[in-house]
């Protein structure tokens, strides 16, 4: 049985103790009536859980638990207040990440289940990174022989997974999605164009532009890529991300038509990525554009193909990334 560990964090002796007979005996406990001295135990120790008063001399609640966060990102935090004023909750759960907040006089039941509901939400969180590195390693020798096998159909492709991969999780990092779903983008964005095996040798070599029959050809890797991947059970989250990489924020995407937040979190962040590597990587019958140029065209598209949120946040990580990308692949 795991035992798990919090930290209480409250300037009041009196309510500290009330805090720690709460929860004794469930929990392995420790305390502190300094927001600072708080900060030095996290740098020392893991903690599964933080409560923390609102009202402290050194710093408020929401400072120590905002700290907190960037000590211990993956710790939940709760905070514990005498306060209802909205702007001081938005605070808290925007600032600082609170999971929960807990009013004063609260009913010690009740702060009971809050840090049992807690506790098991770090659970969960704590075994789904688990399954996504299981699976990148499970799946580690397939996905680069997929890889390298869709590479070698096409030099356009060369590379274009790895790339689009590593735009996305730069999104999704900048965005703060959390390491669960960053680890399926980056399963999702090695394997997004896998249907590419599936679609005509010659379609793929052609040195003019396609016509419309071949495009619509092209449009059928999505498919392609679905049949390949849904029978492998464990990979059904990344499937659901691929389905819908084409989709449009408007609607006029393709292969299932729907639009804005029905379309995966996921799946917008590599429809940007995508789309940013295929504008700038050279193709025989398209003149590809510079880094700068296909931002703006990015930017023109949001709200229309794009999320502007996701559009917003790559033009955050791009110079960045760009620079890297060229570290990576210089030889």
């Amino acid at each position: 049985m795991n035992t798990y560990k919090i930290l209480i964090v409250d300037d009041e002796p009196d309510n500290l103790a009330l805090l720690y007979r709460t929860l004794r005996g469930r929990y392995e406990i420790a305390k502190s009536t300094s927001p600072l001295a708080a900060l030095d135990m996290l740098k020392l120790e893991k903690f599964h859980c933080i409560l923390s008063d609102h009202k402290m001399p050194e710093m408020d609640g929401v400072e120590f638990l905002k700290r907190s966060s960037e000590i211990s990102p993956d710790t939940m935090r709760i905070l514990v207040t005498a306060y209802s004023d909205a702007g001081i909750l938005i605070d808290a759960i925007n600032y600082a990440k609170i999971y929960r907040y807990i009013k004063k006089p609260y009913n010690p039941e009740e702060l009971l289940l809050i840090v049992e509901n807690a506790i098991d939400y770090y659970q969960l969180k704590a075994d789904n990174k688990s399954l996504i590195n299981d699976l990148k390693e499970l799946f580690a020798g397939t996905i680069t022989a997929i890889v390298e096998a869709l590479d070698s159909k096409d030099s356009y492709t060369l590379g274009r997974s790895r790339r689009v991969t590593f735009y996305a999780v730069k999104i999704a990092r900048q965005m703060q999605l959390g390491s669960t779903m960053v680890g399926k983008i980056e399963l999702a964005g090695l394997l997004h164009d896998i249907g590419m095996i599936g679609v005509s040798d010659d379609i793929l070599a052609k040195t003019d532009k396609l016509t419309v029959e071949e495009y619509n050809e092209i449009k059928k890797h999505v498919n392609h890529s679905i049949k390949i991947l849904d029978d492998i059970k464990q990979l059904n989250d990344v499937v659901e991300i691929i389905k819908y990489h084409h989709e449009h924020y408007d609607g006029n995407g393709y292969p299932f038509g729907i639009a804005g937040e029905s379309i995966p979190i996921a799946s917008r962040i590599i429809a940007v990525a995508d789309a940013f590597d295929s504008m700038i990587t050279p193709k025989v019958y398209r003149q590809f554009i510079s880094p700068t140029e296909a931002l703006e065209h990015i930017k023109s598209l949001s709200g229309k193909q794009f999320d502007p949120k996701v559009v917003e946040s790559f033009e955050q990580i791009m110079p960045v990334a760009i620079r890297e990308i060229k570290k990576m692949e210089t030889p």
